[in-house]
């Protein structure tokens, strides 16, 4: 019988062990700081109803939606009723709507779960990935002020990921709703087509959009179009030259005062949230869909890498769950890609390998004594060290080679010798050194190794 050749499906991030330590390590850190600033875990299944799940989607997103068919309902034909979950949003929107009454509001939830969507295969796109969501909604209304803690969530993580120097780029999307309507732009769809346009200035050049802009498909006269060109490329250096740019925008209607009110007070409550005005921005230019998004809009980029694009991304929407209840649900979230942002880092060189779990290995000396090895790991298990111990006997260098191939650091060798003095010979498989602990010190030694490994590692 021929074999099958073994292969993982496209558009899957598969890892070997210590790999799936290092995406689990970024996971963590994510999870540690959304829980720090107060938010909740909350999980939903992988699939949901396909009439909730496809409510308010359409067009590119329903063409990317994996439907979930048991065998049995093959044979009935039609459209099956559950499909996998494209995003962690629409989840949520059912959540919340259907457990209104038994939530406390501000509802604030975090959500850190696989999604799946039927991208075309190629390269750093991903059909199996995680999100890492948080977000906070209100019941009728709900305060600004949460647009600006957001910010402060996104500073911790990757301040604490350690992957150089980012900047959280802010935007509000009433500003630019009502730049254009002063303009004369003032058709949701037509905006939205524009900023298409404008969106293409990075790759295309300012030549390119403003002969697009200016030609027959749009009809905007030379004068709105250099508005249009000099309002997006607004950025700040500071947190004085933020808001001193959004002074010198001006007057103009309510829907752009409003957005200037907000993007004012946002930038200030940053700041007292803590984050250094090194790692926030003003950027006129983030759009982030002009639909969805109501208000403050974020991107965040790292400084040194920016061909890869926003690593953390959302902002503010009006109504999350208006499809599945008359309650008036606002709120505000921010999404972090995880799987597609660890394979970039992997691929800027801006996170290695884990480190094993493993933190000590008992070797085999003797296979008639494996009591006693069993009883040294038991006693270290105890203490909190995560101990292997080689159940087969083999070469004490086979032993190490394994180990170290594994990730694991320290090695215990327990040989005769060791045995009629009551030590343990402990071998530091990264520094290739070894030396000799009594028997009734062994738990200590090794926490105090262990510290200062883990201290050296932070460095």
């Amino acid at each position: 019988m021929a074999l099958t050749p073994a292969r993982t499906p496209p558009g899957v991030l598969e890892l070997l062990p210590l790999d799936q330590i290092a995406f689990q390590d970024m996971l963590d850190t994510i999870r540690r700081n959304f829980e720090r600033f107060g938010f909740l875990p909350v999980e939903t299944p992988v699939f949901e109803l396909t009439d909730i799940l496809l409510t308010k989607e359409g067009g590119e997103t329903e063409r990317q939606v994996y439907f979930v068919q048991s065998t049995g309902g093959l044979e009935k034909g039609g459209t099956p009723e559950l499909a996998l979950r494209f995003d962690l949003t629409v989840p949520l929107a059912r959540y919340v709507a259907e457990h209104e009454h038994d939530l406390n509001f501000p509802f604030r939830r975090y959500q850190m779960q696989r999604v799946y969507r039927g991208e075309r295969a190629q390269r750093g796109r991903f059909r199996e990935f995680y999100q890492c969501d948080i977000d906070v909604i209100g019941k009728d209304s709900l305060s600004v002020r949460y647009d600006a803690e957001l910010p402060a969530v996104i500073y911790n993580v990757f301040r604490d990921l350690k992957i150089g120097p980012f900047t959280i780029q802010l935007n509000n999307r009433k500003l630019m709703r009502g730049f254009f309507e002063n303009l004369g732009v003032a058709d949701g769809e037509a905006q939205t087509l524009v900023l298409r346009e404008v969106d293409k200035l990075d790759k295309r050049g300012a030549d390119y959009v403003r002969d697009t802009l200016t030609g027959e498909a749009f009809g905007l006269s030379a004068d709105v179009v250099r508005k249009i060109l000099d309002f997006v490329a607004i950025r700040s250096t500071s947190h004085a030259d933020a808001l001193a740019h959004l002074a010198a925008l001006g007057q103009g209607g309510d829907t752009f005062n409003q957005g200037v009110a907000e993007l004012r007070e946002v930038l200030e409550l940053i700041r007292a949230f803590g984050v250094p005005e090194a790692f926030y921005a003003l950027n006129l230019s983030i759009a982030r869909g002009l639909d969805y998004y109501t208000g403050t809009v974020y991107e965040t980029h790292l400084v040194e890498h920016p061909q890869i694009g926003s690593i953390c991304s959302g902002g503010r929407y009006e109504n999350l769950a208006g499809h599945y209840t008359k309650s008036h649900l606002p709120g505000v979230g921010i999404s972090i890609g995880a799987t597609r942002l660890y394979w970039q880092l992997r691929e800027a060189g801006l996170i290695g390998t884990g480190t094993s779990t493993v933190d000590v290995i008992v070797t085999q000396m003797d296979e008639a004594e494996l009591p006693r090895y069993l009883a040294i790991a038991n006693e270290l298990r105890a203490a909190g060290i995560a101990t292997e111990v080689v159940l087969e006997p083999g070469k004490l260098a086979r032993q190490f080679k394994y180990a170290d191939r594994a990730g694991i650091r320290f090695a215990l060798v327990l040989g005769s010798d060791e045995i009629a003095r009551d030590a343990v010979q402990v071998k530091d498989l990264r520094r290739q050194e070894q030396f000799e602990v009594p028997r009734a010190e062994l738990v200590k030694t090794l926490r105090v190794e262990l510290e200062q490994a883990a201290a050296m590692a932070a460095r």
